[in-house]
């Protein structure tokens, strides 16, 4: 048996590793942003468990995978971090002269 469970737990670490190789996948944000605060090797096996426990809803509850609802998600985390930037640009309280300068240094661009 434990060697059943060393095999799937293998398994779902390479899914993991497949996921944080692509760009375009729905769990890539999850992901990311893992691996950007804790490390690949985290980011690795938080997203295993997470498969796991999509798979085991979906086999136990009969529920289909709700690729929206991770999609949704990863909106939601964009936004907030968009409404976290804008909420420090304005206590910063730049001019838009310091704006256009601050972007023209960095690969973004504004207007």
């Amino acid at each position: 048996m434990g060697s059943i469970i060393s095999s799937i737990a293998i398994a779902l670490r390479q899914a993991a590793n497949s996921i944080g190789n692509q760009a375009n996948h729905e769990l890539s944000p999850f992901f990311k942003r893992i691996a950007y605060k804790k490390g690949r090797v985290a980011a690795i096996t938080a997203t295993a468990r997470k498969l796991a426990v999509i798979i085991w809803n979906m086999l136990t509850k009969e529920e289909p995978y709700k690729k929206a609802q991770v999609i949704d998600k990863a909106k939601k985390t964009k936004a907030a971090g968009l409404r976290q930037v804008q909420r420090r640009l304005v206590a910063l309280d730049l001019s838009q002269d310091e704006l256009i300068r601050l972007f023209a240094k960095t690969s973004l661009s504004v207007g």
